[in-house]
């Protein structure tokens, strides 16, 4: 790789977008990014997705997150260098960042069901690496990183736990979805559902993760895929990525869950909410079936947020899971994801609505809000 040399073991500067509070636009500023240390790796970003988890902790809803911050999490790029001991990546790999690290030696890791490392900071949010400090700079103060990753970016530095490597071919404004978006939706589905092939499924929200999640009941095989939102400009993006049939809330006075229950004969097989909406999350559970049904929380609801249920919906014999980055751990499954991307098994590309130069940041969390995009891709 061309001018790996130049600047490996050097402090880089380079642009970033910074969160100095909540509530402000970012700012594309000179930061100063460290050489990595052992164990570390430091990624010049190629692209990366504008996620609603980051607009998030932009509105303030997320509060044991620190500021400043270097945001963004869902990337793919190339590895600029490496500190000592670093033995599976090297200078000129593509890779993902994964915001759920993968130690190999933690009770999660080494459990077959599992996923969440006890080294993921999607758990603790210290915004720090292993040392407790930052490899980020701006102005003379420290900037803490996000999930382990920070990738609105050009270059950022993250532990080798939290990187993988994928096939060179890939192209990066479109697998980067799978560091975050596409896994989460997808792998609720596929992985922690385990969604039958003839079964019916039903998405409530239609971004990025919802879209994905439909994805996911495709190609598990369903044979039914109900997707519900109240923004029925995203009903053709749903159906063109695998819905049966789409309805909002809107529509009825009764409410959404006994619709559904009607359309379904009792109810579905499985229900997904992907918008983090507590009240939502408890129709999804009582749009599943009774004696079977099973539910995927996969929305992030504000911190604090508490659901209150009936315990018979339970005791009924419906099952709630929920799960990070889909369950999947992101050693082997990110690979294999963009395999199956290239051999044409999935289908990232409905995913990406707009894609902008990173300094187009802003205007991209702007389109987010106003529900007019399925995902903005920033390049670099």
């Amino acid at each position: 790789m061309a001018g790996h040399m130049v600047t490996s073991g050097k402090v880089i500067k380079c642009k970033a977008a910074i969160a100095w509070e909540p509530k402000k636009p970012l700012s594309i500023e000179e930061i100063e990014v460290a050489p990595p240390k052992d164990h570390e790796v430091r990624i010049k970003i190629l692209a990366s997705g504008i996620c609603r988890s980051d607009d998030h902790v932009l509105e303030g809803l997320k509060s044991n997150i620190k500021f400043p911050i270097i945001l963004g999490h869902e990337a793919a790029g190339i590895v600029e260098s490496v500190g000592r001991a670093v033995t599976t990546v090297k200078p000129g790999d593509k890779v993902i960042p994964l915001i759920v690290s993968q130690c190999r030696e933690c009770q999660c890791c080494k459990h077959p069901n599992a996923n969440l490392c006890v080294k993921a900071d999607i758990r603790k949010h210290t915004g720090l690496m292993d040392d407790n400090t930052s490899r980020f700079s701006c102005k003379g103060k420290l900037i803490h990183n996000f999930l382990d990753t920070s990738t609105f970016t050009e270059y950022t530095v993250v532990n080798e736990i939290s990187v993988v490597k994928i096939d060179d071919a890939a192209p990066s404004e479109k697998v980067c979805l799978i560091g975050c978006g596409f896994s989460t939706g997808y792998g609720s589905a596929t992985h922690t559902a385990k969604v039958h092939a003839g079964s019916t499924c039903v998405v409530f929200g239609l971004g990025g993760i919802g879209l994905s999640a439909i994805i996911g009941c495709q190609v598990a095989g369903a044979s039914r895929i109900i997707a519900v939102d109240i923004n029925k400009d995203k009903f053709p993006k749903a159906k063109a990525v695998g819905a049966t049939e789409c309805i909002s809330p809107q529509d009825y006075t009764k409410p959404i869950h006994e619709v559904i229950t009607e359309m379904t004969d009792g109810g579905a097989d499985y229900t997904f909410e992907c918008v983090g909406i507590t009240d939502l999350m408890v129709s999804a559970l009582k749009s599943s079936h009774y004696g079977f049904g099973a539910t995927v929380i996969v929305g992030v609801a504000p911190t604090g947020a508490k659901i209150s249920l009936d315990p018979m919906l339970l005791l009924t014999g419906r099952t709630v899971k929920g799960a990070i980055f889909g369950g999947f751990k992101g050693k082997e499954s990110v690979p294999q994801m963009v395999t199956d991307y290239l051999t044409k098994k999935i289908n990232l590309d409905e995913l990406v609505s707009h894609t902008f130069p990173f300094e187009k940041i802003n205007e991209g969390f702007k389109l987010l809000r106003g529900g007019k995009c399925t995902r903005t891709v920033l390049t670099f």
